[in-house]
C-alpha cells in the first residue's frame, strides 16, 4: 500500500523526473538483492569444477572485439579470482561493504565473461548488466550489515528509479526475445522441433515432446510469453496469473533445457514487478496465518514537497538513467545495419537478446598456403583449440576469422612469412542443407576484424521450392 500512497500523493501531472524520485518501499529491492546475491553464489560454484577446462587448459581463448587485451590469469590465480567472485556475491547477499562487493563483483564476473566468447549465453551477459546496475541501486539501506553498522544509512523507502532501472533490465531481454521470434523459422516450429526431438529420450514426457502440437505450443507459448509476460506483471488485475505463468515458464525451461541457474534468476526478478510493499505484507499474513503478533504498520509520512526542478545531483542521475536507457534500447537492434539474415551471419547476433533462435551445425577447415612454394596443407586444428571451442566456432564467422589469425601467426612465427589462411565452412542453420558460409577464395590473413559488414561471409542461399517442401514433410 505504501506504493500506492506514495503515488496519490504524487499526481500524474508531475514531471516524470519527480515521479522517479519519489520514495518507494524498499522491501522488495533488499529481496531482490539477497535473492541475487544467493543466486550468484550459487553461480559461481558451479564454476569451480570447471575453471581448468575452460580458463586454465586452453592455449588459446576466443575473444571479443575490443577486448583481445582480456587475458586469463596464469597458474591457479583464476580459482583465487572465483574465490574473491563468491566472497563478493556473500556481501552482496548480507549487505557488508555493499557498493564495493557490487563493484568487485561486475568487474570479476564481467571480466569471466569477456575471457572465452565460445562460451557466450544471453544469461551471463544479464547477470553483468544486473550487477553493474547494483551498484548503483541502494539495496543496503534496509536488513543489511552496513545498516546495521551505520544507522545514518538505514530507510525503508529508496527513490522509484531504482525500483523501475532493475524492472526495465528485467523487461528489455523478454521484449527484445519476443520480437526475434517473430521470424519465419521460429513461426514455423523450428528450431524448437529439433531440440525437443533431442531431449525426448530423456524427458519423462517421452515420446510426447516429438507431437507436432507439443513443438508449436513451445514455439508460440514463449513467443506470446515474452512479448506479454511484462505487461501483464505491470497491470494489478492480470498480475498474479502472469507470475502463475512465469513460474511455469521458468520451471519448463529449467527441466527441458540446460541454461544453469537463468530461470531462477529471472522467476526472482519477476517479483520486483509487484508493489514494493509485497515482503511485508506477506510477512503480516504468515504472522496472522500462525498466530503470531504483528506489528501495526508505521503510518506513512508525507513525502516533502517536491522542488521546482531537479538538483545537480539528480540531473547528473538523470542523465545516466537516460544514457543507459538508450543504449539498452538501441545496441540490440543493431543487427539491422548488416544485410542478409543475422542468424547465418552473426553479425549483431550477441546482445542483443536472440535466444535459443538458432540451431547450426557443421564443419570448419582451416587450409594454409606458403606463397613461396605454392604448398597447401590442411591445418590440425584439434592441437591448437579444444574440442568445444571447434564446436562452437563452426558456425561462427567471426570466430574463425579469429582462429584463422591466431593460426597464421603461429606459422609465421615457425618460419613461414606471408603465409594464407582460407576457410572450408560448411553450416546448416535449423536443419537446412548446409552451405558454404565463408567465401573459400578469400585469404582471412587480410581480412582485419572489424565492425563494419563482412563482405568475406557468403549469404544464405534461398532453397529449391521442393527441397523446401520436402523438409517441411520431415
Amino acid at each position: 500500500m505504501e506504493e500506492r500512497q506514495h503515488l496519490e500523493t504524487t499526481p500524474l501531472r508531475t514531471p516524470l523526473w519527480a515521479r522517479l524520485f519519489a520514495p518507494v518501499d524498499i522491501a522488495s529491492l533488499v529481496c531482490f538483492r539477497i535473492a541475487f546475491g544467493v543466486l550468484m553464489m550459487v553461480e559461481v560454484g558451479r564454476y569451480i569444477p570447471r575453471i581448468a577446462r575452460y580458463y586454465i587448459d586452453p592455449a588459446f581463448n576466443f575473444t571479443y572485439y575490443g577486448f583481445e587485451w582480456v587475458k586469463a590469469w596464469p597458474g591457479d590465480w583464476m580459482y583465487v579470482h572465483f574465490g574473491v567472485l563468491g566472497l563478493a556475491a556473500l556481501c552482496i547477499t548480507i549487505g557488508l561493504c555493499y557498493r564495493l562487493a557490487a563493484a568487485v563483483f561486475f568487474v570479476g564476473f564481467s571480466y569471466m565473461f569477456l575471457l572465452e566468447q565460445a562460451r557466450y549465453l544471453n544469461h551471463i551477459y544479464l547477470l553483468c548488466l544486473i550487477a553493474f546496475l547494483m551498484i548503483f541501486v541502494p539495496a543496503h539501506r534496509a536488513f543489511s550489515v552496513d545498516a546495521w553498522l551505520r544507522p545514518k544509512l538505514r530507510s525503508g523507502t529508496v527513490p522509484a528509479w531504482a525500483l523501475w532501472l532493475i524492472r526495465l533490465q528485467i523487461g528489455i531481454p523478454y521484449f527484445y526475445g519476443g520480437i526475434a521470434k517473430i521470424n519465419h523459422d521460429w513461426l514455423h516450429g523450428e528450431p524448437m522441433r529439433m531440440w525437443l526431438a533431442k531431449r525426448a529420450d530423456d524427458s519423462l514426457l517421452g515420446p510426447l515432446m516429438t507431437q507436432e502440437w507439443v513443438v508449436y505450443f513451445f514455439s508460440y507459448g514463449g513467443l506470446l510469453f515474452d512479448l506479454l509476460i511484462v505487461p501483464a506483471m505491470l497491470w494489478r488485475r492480470t498480475r498474479p496469473f502472469a507470475f502463475v505463468a512465469a513460474l511455469g515458464f521458468h520451471f519448463i525451461n529449467g527441466s527441458v533445457f540446460t541454461i544453469g541457474i537463468f530461470p531462477w534468476v529471472m522467476a526472482a526478478a519477476t517479483l520486483m514487478f509487484f508493489p514494493p510493499a509485497w515482503p511485508r505484507h506477506l510477512r503480516d499474513l504468515i504472522g496472522r496465518a500462525l498466530r503470531l503478533p504483528v506489528a501495526e504498520p508505521a503510518r506513512a509520512a508525507p513525502p516533502p514537497p517536491l522542488p521546482s526542478r531537479p538538483t545537480r545531483k539528480q540531473n547528473y542521475l538523470l542523465a545516466f538513467l537516460a544514457a543507459y536507457t538508450s543504449w539498452q534500447l538501441l545496441f540490440p537492434l543493431r543487427h539491422w545495419l548488416y544485410p542478409g539474415d543475422v542468424a547465418w551471419t552473426e553479425e549483431g547476433h550477441k546482445f542483443s537478446w536472440r535466444m535459443k533462435l538458432r540451431d547450426k551445425s557443421g564443419s570448419a577447415v582451416l587450409y594454409a598456403t606458403d606463397p613461396a612454394t605454392g604448398d597447401t596443407w590442411r591445418v590440425d586444428l584439434r592441437s591448437r583449440v579444444k574440442r568445444w571451442q571447434l564446436s562452437e566456432m563452426t558456425g561462427r564467422p567471426e570466430m574463425i576469422l579469429e582462429l584463422a589469425h591466431r593460426v597464421g601467426a603461429q606459422l609465421e612465427a615457425e618460419g613461414i612469412p606471408d603465409v594464407e589462411i582460407r576457410a572450408h565452412a560448411w553450416t546448416s542453420l535449423n536443419g537446412r542443407p548446409k552451405q558454404l558460409l565463408i567465401d573459400p577464395e578469400v585469404d582471412l590473413m587480410k581480412v582485419e576484424r572489424s565492425l563494419f559488414p563482412a563482405s568475406w561471409i557468403r549469404p544464405e542461399a534461398p532453397l529449391d521450392p521442393a527441397v523446401e517442401a520436402r523438409l517441411s514433410e520431415m
